[in-house]
């Protein structure tokens, strides 16, 4: 089977990129080890030489001849280094090779020897001259054999008179170091791209498992297979991932059921209206043509449920035109308060008895009601008028279907803070504290709600609900199974 490599996938570019780091650190350590290290080796014998020389100034100037000597003679054992000091005119030496004695001095044990150091001496003594008494030099030996870095300092002290101390540390050749460090550099080099690919392959393919995963069960979600739940990975990005991933499927399961159950809601309120109407048409045509005031009967019986259909389709296309964005508000200033008293005054001008049947006849079970306003000022607020007239009237139209034995719906108006709050409140059953959320949804039905067959198209609430949040408007309900509910939602208050 042929390897197809995916050179865009995170897999090959995690590995990529492991690799290269690796190979570029590897680079690094060859240009600084083989490369630099004899600029970078005589670098830190100038540094270390010239420590060397503060450490034994630091010294003359605290420390008497013998602790200064004792010093000196530690440092240079300590350090490897060839170390001469004599006083300032040059006729007693106090460390070092006397002048009877040149021969204890290492490569001083033969006259050119003894003559290629005193020009050494010299030429520091005439750097030291022009450099306010210091000087760093290298030398190089005849035969070009040796280098020698050199450093001169005078050594001043206010209980001592002047001296001049001489450090010589010999830079040995770096050619063997060289090729030990490159043998060495080779192998390593080997060895760490091998186990960066290792590694780089191991963690490539564990940050895309996880990754994989989810993109199978992504595809079973987007086959249609909803409230699935998704794996977690191995790491926080990939868990808060497929944590928001599960709640998106739950919520499109949700949202399926939903709109299955619209589908059956809408199919079910439109079929029935259909069927009366039919019903009645073929009544008129077979029984009642020739009878006026049946035929008037059956006639307003159709245009009723004609109504009934028309306030239906209206409701479906105000809450598709309210969550698609597309309705804009007509904001003005208005008196909320005069706006709700025109909605009470609609509904005490109709017949206080409420006809649950729907069929004209208002029978011994049919519900009285009564709607009162309860507001002792004027309130101006901000936002379409029109829009929460209509929010009212459903509240009020939903409390008047669920009111209790009393019939009272009572809507108040109160100021709260720089709020103005309208309560609508019924004494019906009330709603259970589990279902109070999702009232405010299309069609649903709480089950303390199945008093009576009502006659509203079950999406009244779920206008309101839109309505209000385009006004970005507080809302809610309060209830209590069995004493009733109190639809509420307030707006700031305007000057």
């Amino acid at each position: 089977m042929k390897l197809r490599i995916d050179y865009r996938s995170i897999k090959f570019k995690t590995w990529l990129y492991f690799i290269l780091f690796a190979a570029v650190l590897m680079l690094a350590l060859w240009i600084v080890q083989i490369f630099l290290l004899n600029n970078f080796y005589g670098l830190m014998k100038t540094v270390q030489t010239q420590e060397v020389a503060k450490e034994i100034e630091s010294s003359y100037r605290h420390n008497d001849i013998s602790e200064f000597v004792s010093d000196v003679d530690t440092i240079s054992d300590s350090y490897d280094m060839y170390i001469y000091v004599v006083s300032y005119d040059g006729q007693q030496t106090f460390f070092g090779p006397s002048a009877d004695d040149f021969a204890l001095a290492p490569g001083l044990s033969d006259d050119s020897g003894r003559a290629e150091f005193a020009s050494q001496i010299k030429t520091l003594n005439e750097s030291m001259i022009k450099n306010n008494g210091s000087a760093n030099m290298t030398f190089e030996s005849e035969d070009s054999s040796q280098k020698v870095m050199a450093c001169g300092r005078v050594l001043t002290s206010k209980t001592k008179d002047d001296m001049i101390a001489y450090i010589f540390s010999p830079l040995w050749p770096v050619s063997s170091t060289i090729k030990i460090l490159t043998n060495q550099l080779f192998i390593v080099t080997l060895i760490s791209l091998l186990l960066a690919c290792v590694i780089s392959l191991y963690l490539s393919m564990r940050i895309t498992r996880p990754i994989k995963n989810m993109e199978r069960t992504a595809a079973r979600l987007a086959s249609g297979e909803y409230g699935i739940v998704f794996p977690d990975g191995h790491y926080t990005e990939l868990n808060n991932l497929s944590t928001t991933l599960t709640g998106a499927s739950i919520e499109l399961e949700k949202s399926d059921v939903m709109q299955k159950d619209l589908v059956a809601n809408v199919s079910h309120d439109l079929r029935t209206p259909l069927t009366v109407i039919k019903s009645y048409a073929e009544m008129i045509r077979d029984l009642s043509g020739d009878n006026p005031e049946k035929r008037n009967e059956h006639l307003q019986v159709i245009i009723d449920e004609t109504d009934r259909l028309n306030n239906l389709v209206e409701d479906l296309l105000a809450v598709s035109r309210l969550q698609s964005g597309k309705m804009t508000l007509k904001r003005t200033n208005f008196d909320l308060t005069e706006a709700t008293r025109s909605i009470v005054n609609m509904y005490s001008g109709m017949e206080n008895r409420y006809d649950s049947n729907r069929d004209g006849v208002i029978d011994e079970e049919d519900r009285q009601f009564h709607v009162t306003l309860s507001c002792k000022n004027n309130y101006t607020v901000n936002g379409d008028e029109e829009k929460i007239k209509q929010v009212i009237a459903n509240l009020v139209s939903n409390a008047i279907k669920f009111c209790g034995d009393d019939g009272a719906v009572i809507v108040t108006i109160k100021r709260h803070g720089k709020y103005v709050r309208l309560s609508v409140q019924d004494h019906g059953a009330g709603i259970h504290p589990d279902e109070i959320e999702h009232i405010w949804d299309r069609y649903y039905r709480a089950s303390s709600n199945t008093v009576r067959t009502t006659e509203g198209t079950g999406l009244g609430l779920s206008i309101c609900k839109e309505i209000l949040t385009l006004h970005k408007a507080d809302f809610g309900v309060d209830s209590t199974p069995g004493k009733g509910s109190t639809f509420w939602f307030q707006l700031e208050i305007r000057r």
